[in-house]
This record gives C-alpha cells, structure tokens and sequence, in this order.
C-alpha cells in the first residue's frame, strides 16, 4: 500500500473504501480503532503475538487480519457489504436480537 489508509492506487478494493468508513464513523463515535499497515509499522505486527502467529503459518495473504475486542473477527479480506452492519453493531457492543 503507498498510504497508511491503503485506499489509494489504481484498483482500489471497494470492500476496504466502505470498511474504512465503517472505521471512522466508529471512531467518531468513541470507538477505539487501531489501523497498521505492514509496510509502514512492522514492528507493531511483530509485537502482536496473535498476529506474528498467523503471518509465520500463513504468510501476508493471511492480511488483512480485523480484531474485534481483542479476538480475530476476519482474516484475509474485509467484511463484505451484508457483513459490516454486523461488525459495526457488534463494535458498538450492539447484541443481535435473536430470531
């Protein structure tokens, strides 16, 4: 990536654009979001065991890895359209009704 956003370049993964403003509309509202981009913060891949883990077993593809209270909540991709609504209610400490 050649920006600490990752949305830049010529093909941009809409799926990052639209997750990245589910990142800042929950900040926004006093989430804590943490964003690192291996190229310009290695060390803070090295340090996070969980993620050094899965970089040793399945290499960079394994990226991008999204945590959610502490815990891997994706691995590998973005959450898909029907997916960040989930993420977000889910960030927000939002329960899914139960059907």
């Amino acid at each position: 990536m050649c920006c600490s956003t990752g949305i830049c370049g010529p093909s941009v993964d809409p799926d990052l654009v639209n997750f990245a403003a589910v990142l800042s509309q929950l900040a926004g509202l006093g989430v804590r979001v943490e964003r690192y981009n291996l190229g310009q913060q290695p060390l803070a891949f090295a340090t996070n065991a969980a993620v050094r883990t899965a970089l040793e077993k399945e290499g960079v593809g394994v990226l991008p890895l999204i945590f959610l209270n502490g815990e891997v909540y994706l691995k590998g991709r973005y959450p898909s359209h029907d997916e960040r609504p989930v993420f977000f209610r889910a960030a927000l400490g939002v329960k899914e009704e139960e059907s």
